[in-house]
């Protein structure tokens, strides 16, 4: 409790089950919403703890103030002179009197002061407020009052309201809600009435009424007690946080209970066992010493049984024995039909209805996959990834997947090597979805990716802002891991282009019109997101761009790797003189464009030194930064280029630019034109922000 200036304050929201994805978020809002009411009021409290359990939404604000405080404010009005109606409108916003205001230069001034107010007068109207106005995912009206639109919602039936400041109740007026100090404990083991002194003694007084308010203290017993559960049966449990914080949510007082299942469920593929216990029951999988998946099962119950949860368990048992009956059903069913068969039916799917069927998408990732082996970008059998990327997709009509579509992907790559497929074609087939570093799959997954990547820009299906709904940015990304993880040495401009052209043959003149176009998008696509990939690795996305303006680097190792040369050498001293005389020669240059050109330097007759071993030094740093680039020796071309900080730096120390010998003047701009275009070879230092 707070001081005699201040209480701490008590609001719950009871009411039937909250579903527990939305408790997280439920607990965010409500916190926000409090503080904006008390902000709106004047009002600041202390630490505020949010709360919640599946049957309630709870806050308590600490050392909240008993009373808000006095307030002066002064408001500008209109001039004295100002229309009649001006003046009047004025004083209806003000509430004053025309002798109240004050004329000061001219002008009239207002001096509205309010008088602070009980803090308990004020909590009811925002309590009624934040539930009027919570943003609930999905809520629904409820009872005789849900006939009219403007009756009271919420995500589920609201049964009762305690908001007690200190130790007085505050009253709140929500239609057919109990507004009070009384809650109620646990459905089963405490189901009767409470009533609760405040937030003093909330938390506590629930706990002895079985029900754990504090979600992250439910998320512990949870998370340790499945641990214990299965390591006491000599077990592991399969780490899950997601399934951790979802059992939560939907317990008030957890009880993680261990149970077992037939052996016989485990020649079902492990990952449908582990889906069908976590989707279906929010039960945790279980693993033996060797790691391989076991019989059993963890649960959460909410009730502290008698029996110590036999009957729980033996319930939970039975209901998962259908479940897994189901998916071995479909599992066989499966084994049945060749993939080779399945794949057949794709063509009776459509991948968009903008781009044709998911077996025109085969054939075209077919084709992306074997060049990219054939063409020695990636080293596999060039048979097995044209294998694999015939088969990839045929188990999106297979009835397991029908059942999981989490495992489209994992289910074909079991199926391909219990139908005799090679293991690199089978684990081609499982993985494509991802970013494998195995080079069969990866050819595999690239092609995917990139054919995807392709096919949307191809009919101006692009991401905008934060749409993205197909995908697009995490595809490039992915390619880009893989790219560059992988150390691939892939033009990426002829595999775009290439993939491009594969859709546009059969789509017509249009397509192949907007080829070249489509292909400038794509590559910008990547660029900014080789930037977004780069950035945790803390590369500069002005370098990325610095390199990419060049024109034609698009092997995205070979890039990398320049801008990491690059990035090392701006950052040197020499690096930062370099490109400050790099932008003063540009800017000169761009003053003079038209005003001259390189066949005026003839005849140039005597100049000063500094000019001399600027052009000596061109004449060397030129040819060495060329036959780095070459080698793709970049840190060497940086070295190069470092050889001219000097040379420059004394020039335009010494050397005046803009001669009046107009042949001169010519001769000097042309050797800045040097310099600049021998810098511009290792990367547009225009793009370079300092």
């Amino acid at each position: 409790m707070g001081s005699l200036s201040a209480a701490d304050f008590l609001l719950e929201l009871r009411c039937e089950e909250i579903p527990a994805r939305m408790q997280a978020g439920a607990r965010r809002d409500l916190e926000r919403l409090f503080v904006e009411e008390l902000g709106k009021a004047g009002l600041k409290s202390g630490a505020i703890e949010s709360y919640s359990t599946p049957r309630r939404l709870a806050l308590i604000a600490r050392d909240l103030p008993l009373q808000t405080e006095d307030r002066r404010e002064e408001l500008k009005g209109p001039r004295t002179s100002a229309p009649p109606q001006a003046l009047e409108g004025f004083l209806r916003k003000t509430g004053l009197a025309r002798e109240q205001l004050e004329d000061r230069d001219g002008v009239y001034f207002a001096v509205v002061e309010t008088a602070g107010q009980g803090t308990a007068e004020l909590l009811g109207g925002m309590i009624e407020r934040i539930v009027g106005n919570f943003p609930w995912p999905k809520s629904m009206r409820w009872g005789e009052a849900s006939a009219s639109t403007a009756s009271l919602r919420w995500v589920r039936p609201l049964h009762g309201v305690v908001a007690i400041l200190g130790e007085d109740i505050v009253p709140v007026a929500l239609d057919g809600v109990e507004c009070g100090a009384t809650t109620f404990g646990h459905r089963f083991h405490c189901p009767g009435p409470i009533t609760i002194g405040g937030a003093g003694d909330y938390v506590e007084k629930l706990r002895a009424c079985h029900v754990i308010v504090d979600q992250a203290e439910r998320e512990r017993i949870v998370r340790d007690g499945a641990a214990r559960a299965a390591s006491e049966a000599g077990l592991a449990i399969v780490e899950d946080e997601g399934l951790v914080v979802e059992n939560a949510g939907l317990t008030e007082w957890p009880v993680p209970l261990l149970g077992r299942f037939d052996p016989e469920y485990l020649d079902v593929p492990r990952e449908v066992i582990v889906l069908t216990m976590r989707a279906n029951q929010k039960y945790f999988a279980c693993t033996d010493a060797g790691g391989e998946l076991a019989p059993a099962f963890v649960c959460t119950a909410n009730i502290d049984a008698t029996d110590g949860g036999a009957a729980i368990v033996e319930g939970n048992k039975r209901v998962l024995a259908a479940r897994l009956s189901d998916a071995r059903f479909f599992w066989e069913q499966d084994l049945k039909v060749p993939l080779e068969e399945q794949a057949k039916k794709l063509s009776g799917i459509i991948f968009h209805e903008k781009l044709g069927t998911i077996a025109d998408k085969v054939e075209r990732v077919a084709k992306l996959a074997r060049w990219l082996v054939d063409s020695g970008v990636i080293d596999a059998d060039a048979d097995q990834v044209e294998r694999a990327a015939l088969l990839a997709k045929a188990d999106l009509v297979t009835g397991m997947v029908g059942e999981f579509p989490e495992l489209q992907g994992v289910i074909g790559g079991y199926l391909a090597r219990a139908q005799g497929e090679a293991d690199a074609v089978a684990n081609a087939v499982r993985d494509h979805y991802g970013n494998p570093r195995d080079p069969l799959s990866a050819a595999l997954a690239l092609a995917d990716k990139l054919d995807t990547i392709c096919a949307f820009f191809s009919v101006e299906l692009k991401p905008t802002g934060s749409k993205d709904p197909f995908a697009l940015r995490r595809a490039a990304i992915g390619s880009i891991e893989m790219i560059v993880d992988a150390g691939l040495r892939l033009n990426l401009r002829q595999a775009v282009r290439g993939t491009l052209a594969n859709r546009a043959a059969a789509s017509g003149d249009e397509a192949i019109h907007r080829l070249d176009r489509n292909a400038d998008e794509i590559m910008a696509f990547f660029a900014d997101r080789l930037k977004v990939q780069q950035r945790e690795a803390g590369v500069r996305h002005d370098l990325i761009d610095a390199v990419f303006a060049l024109g034609g680097e698009d092997d995205l190792v070979r890039l990398l790797a320049r801008v990491k040369a690059l990035q090392a050498f701006v950052e040197t001293e020499n690096g930062a003189n370099l490109l400050a005389g790099y932008k003063r020669a540009a800017n000169i240059l761009k003053k003079e464009e038209g005003s001259w050109t390189p066949d005026q330097v003839r005849g140039n007759g005597e100049m000063p030194a500094e000019e001399s071993a600027l052009a000596a030094a061109l004449e060397g740093a030129e040819l060495r930064a060329i036959t780095a680039i070459d080698a793709e020796d970049f840190t060497a071309a940086m070295d190069a280029l470092s050889s001219l900080r000097a040379p420059i730096d004394a020039f335009f120390d010494k050397v005046t630019v803009n001669a009046d010998d107009a042949a001169v003047r010519a001769r000097r701009l042309n050797l800045l034109m040097r310099f600049r275009d021998a810098v511009n070879r290792v990367a547009d230092f225009s793009k370079i922000e300092g």
